[in-house]
């Protein structure tokens, strides 16, 4: 039977591991884009759009085009993020059988 303050020490190491990588995890930046790259859009950690870029040539577009193109681009940013959480939360993750979308509570 495992000693329950060896449990504690390891919840512990593994909060203060999931706390740090959650710290680098904000600090990235991913881009997302669509339309060929005529729309880019630059997401921190935080989901945070630092940035959108649009080509010019897209100006003479219609309202709803260039709001779809946004739209994409925003959810591109968005799946290379969860993709990169995934990837950096792995190896602490690794030997739990963590549920998709499963939160940590720390």
């Amino acid at each position: 039977m495992p000693d329950f303050n060896d449990l504690m020490k390891q919840a512990k190491t593994l909060q203060e591991q999931m706390q740090k990588k959650q710290q680098e995890i904000a600090n990235i930046v991913v881009e997302g884009e669509s339309g060929a790259g005529l729309v880019r859009v630059s997401m921190n950690g935080r989901h945070d759009v630092k940035e959108v870029n649009i080509d010019d040539s897209l100006m003479s577009e219609d309202k709803e085009v260039l709001e779809d193109l946004i739209a994409a681009a925003v959810n591109h940013a968005v799946r290379k993020l969860e993709d990169q959480n995934k990837e950096m939360l792995g190896d602490i993750t690794g030997g739990l059988n963590v549920p998709e979308g499963f939160k940590f509570p720390f």
